[in-house]
């Protein structure tokens, strides 16, 4: 992998991984178009993503570090174990399990067979489907995070499981439970970006390994993990004010839009589906 294409695949990354329009998608579609026929690979993808989920970090910081706290607190007898924020510690845990345990169970079907762009296809226009009627329900909502039950919590990691194929989205797939099950468009959104830090950070980390095996190098992989950092950062700032005001319809006929190129270019000879 060149510099140019680590720039742009950075750039990418951080662009769509936060909008439910799968980040995985992008990359693996651009990246064969800009690698004539190569797909930059589930390890490229997934340390890039290190560089979206830091922005998480920053962005939700004074959160996150009162979860953190408070979690902690409460394992000691210092703090009371029904405050919110202890839950929402232990909600973020059991909601990642589904897809720590999924992602050992499939790694190798993860990493090759479940990248074939006729699946990304298909995924790219069934979630479309499911975001549109998800978000015509969540026009009706009331729930806030505050609510957010030990059931639902677990159905929440469930649905972010999904994402593990191409073309699902990680922050799609997760918002469109958080709809069906009657919250906020803001709340199931905040929930989305929290949950996902473990499981980002831990395919990360796991797949620093991969890197440098002479298909993917340090230097443009760590540029792309940084601007990926600095333009997610930027998106997650947009996307919190988008959604107070604005539905997510627009992103689903993007969805649906960019699955009919993709299967056209295909079809044409273009992309090649593995």
């Amino acid at each position: 992998m060149g510099w140019f294409e680590a720039i742009v695949l950075g750039i990418v990354q951080g662009l769509t991984e936060f909008l439910p329009i799968s980040s995985s998608a992008h990359v693996s579609i651009i990246g064969q178009l800009l690698f004539e026929g190569r797909d930059p690979g589930a390890a490229f993808t997934a340390v890039t993503q290190l560089g979206t989920e830091t922005a998480v970090l920053v962005y939700f910081w004074s959160d996150i570090v009162r979860i953190i706290k408070k979690w902690c607190l409460a394992l000691v007898g210092r703090q009371e174990r029904d405050d919110p924020d202890v839950r929402m510690g232990w909600l973020v845990i059991i909601g990642s399990i589904p897809i720590v345990v999924l992602g050992l169970l499939f790694q190798d079907a993860i990493d090759s067979t479940l990248r074939n762009l006729w699946i990304t296809v298909a995924m790219l226009a069934g979630v479309a489907v499911v975001l549109f009627f998800a978000d015509r329900v969540g026009e009706r909502n009331t729930r806030e995070l505050k609510d957010l039950s030990w059931g639902h919590g677990l159905l929440y990691g469930l649905f972010q499981a999904a994402a593990l194929i191409p073309g699902v989205s990680r922050s799609g797939a997760t918002i469109s439970a958080g709809l069906y099950m009657g919250y906020t468009r803001e709340a199931a959104t905040r929930y989305a970006f929290l949950l996902a830090i473990p499981a980002v950070f831990g395919s990360g980390l796991y797949k620093l390994k991969d890197i440098g095996d002479g298909t993917t190098a340090w230097g443009p992989t760590v540029v792309a993990t940084i601007l990926a950092f600095l333009v997610g950062y930027a998106v997650i700032a947009w996307l919190i004010r988008f959604i107070s005001t604005h539905t997510f319809r627009g992103f689903v006929y993007y969805r649906l839009g960019l699955a009919a190129v993709v299967a056209t270019l295909l079809l044409t000879g273009v992309l090649q589906a593995s």
